[in-house]
């Protein structure tokens, strides 16, 4: 994946860009991750047939950090800026927990754009105790630590790491910066991540969208437990979301929320998406 920068939308936008043939298509990462959280995916292929393109949303990993500006309107007018730049008229869009839901956005608002929507691992509904589920993911944010080995031992001790694989070193290195005595501190802040919760994720009519949305789709599911003994997202809460949409498939994945990305669940995730694109 080959890294660059554009400007849109008032700031620079950090993406990863696979430069393969065939159709493109554009990933969004979850709420507090970065563009290198789909490398799972592509160890296991899916750059072969279509050109990945995944971006660092606005406050995270490359991209600037804007003080202001973390609703789905202005995240989506960065990835519609991104789309102009590169002359995508109309391209494939999907994405993983907050960037499903913004591919959710996009094909609402914008449904002359996105031609096709890949979901994985969000829904209208998510676990009743979600909040508690993501402390330990979140406490992250922000935080200084001695140094990078210091930093990925915390990560490892999060209850939802039940798999573990080098693939995964490339996405947790682009998750910090590191400072000149060699500390390395979390890139996102907890104030824009805050504002992407509060303006963004908790900030939309999602029913009405999803009710709404006619492009084709695929939910991928991660059902294995991430925190308090379940799944993030329930396979019977995936469902639901399923059958209120107009055209949308679904498909259970081996993993939980996180490690779905990774090992069996990539391979899984990339089948679904290569036999529901072809």
């Amino acid at each position: 994946m080959n890294s660059k920068t554009i400007q849109t939308n008032h700031i620079n936008l950090h993406y990863l860009d696979s430069e393969s043939a065939g159709k493109t298509v554009i990933l969004m990462h979850g709420l507090t991750a970065n563009a290198h959280a789909f490398d799972g995916l592509m160890k296991e292929g899916l750059g072969k047939k279509y050109r990945i393109i995944s971006v660092d949303l606005r406050g995270r990993g490359q991209s600037d950090k804007p003080k202001e500006g973390y609703t789905m309107k202005d995240h989506a007018q960065d990835i519609l800026g991104l789309m102009d730049v590169l002359g995508l008229e109309k391209c494939i869009i999907g994405g993983h927990s907050f960037g499903a839901l913004l591919t959710f956005y996009m094909a609402f608002h914008h449904a002359e754009r996105i031609e096709k929507m890949l979901l994985l691992d969000a829904a209208a509904r998510l676990h009743p105790q979600t909040k508690e589920m993501l402390i330990p993911a979140l406490s992250r944010i922000g935080q200084t630590y001695p140094s990078f080995d210091a930093y990925l031992e915390k990560v490892k001790l999060g209850a939802y790491m039940t798999y573990w694989e080098d693939t995964m070193l490339s996405y947790y290195q682009a998750d910090v910066q590191t400072n000149e005595d060699g500390t390395v501190t979390q890139r996102s802040t907890p104030e824009n991540m805050t504002e992407a919760i509060l303006k963004g994720s908790f900030g939309e009519p999602w029913l009405d969208y999803i009710k709404a949305v006619a492009q084709p789709a695929i939910l991928l599911n991660g059902t294995m437990n991430y925190a308090l003994n379940a799944p993030l997202l329930p396979k019977e809460f995936a469902l639901e979301t399923v059958e209120l949409m107009k055209n949308c498939q679904y498909q259970e994945v081996w993993g939980n929320h996180q490690t779905m990305l990774y090992g069996q669940g990539a391979k899984d995730i990339v089948k679904g998406i290569e036999d529901f694109l072809g």
